[in-house]
């Protein structure tokens, strides 16, 4: 990989991880609130996004770093994945809160007054493990959408097994 699409990537990154905290800060002190009136109706989601892209840019800032003092950056193909798997993990972060919260997977969270702690915690975890949660994700989708078919499929297989 070439030293200025490295610095590219690690600009971004850090530029990603620090622009995401600052945006928190900026919501938590109400900034948009008298500009943007809309901001305060969403600003629950864009705690989530933002704790994901804090928690994707982290995990890949830590990657690229790890990589870089290997010398393991020689693979062009990885730029792809510091550059969008942090996008990735904000929504992702999203819609997985979004589906904690209406029940489909059971997490239950802890009322607290003050603010959605737990919420905006385990979307910093989602962007953080992104594509673990895809894979348990893919998981859980294969499973609640098998077909009647895949069932008997799955059934004949384990009875071959016994």
């Amino acid at each position: 990989m070439k030293r200025w699409l490295k610095a590219v990537i690690l600009a971004y990154l850090s530029l990603l991880f620090f622009g995401s905290f600052f945006a928190v800060g900026l919501l938590w002190v109400g900034a948009f609130d008298s500009t943007l009136p809309f901001i305060s109706e969403i600003k629950l989601f864009l705690y989530y996004f933002f704790a994901g892209a804090i928690g994707g840019s982290l995990r890949h800032l830590y990657m690229f770093c790890s990589h870089y003092m290997k010398g393991n950056l020689n693979d062009y193909k990885d730029w792809i994945m510091y550059i969008f798997y942090p996008i990735f993990a904000t929504g992702t972060a999203v819609i997985a809160v979004t589906l904690i919260e209406s029940g489909i997977l059971l997490v239950e969270f802890t009322s607290i007054q003050d603010g959605p702690y737990a919420q905006i915690g385990i979307s910093f975890f989602i962007g953080f493990g992104f594509n673990r949660f895809l894979n348990k994700l893919n998981s859980i989708s294969t499973n609640f959408f098998k077909t009647n078919s895949n069932k008997n499929n799955i059934e004949t297989e384990n009875e071959k097994k016994e």
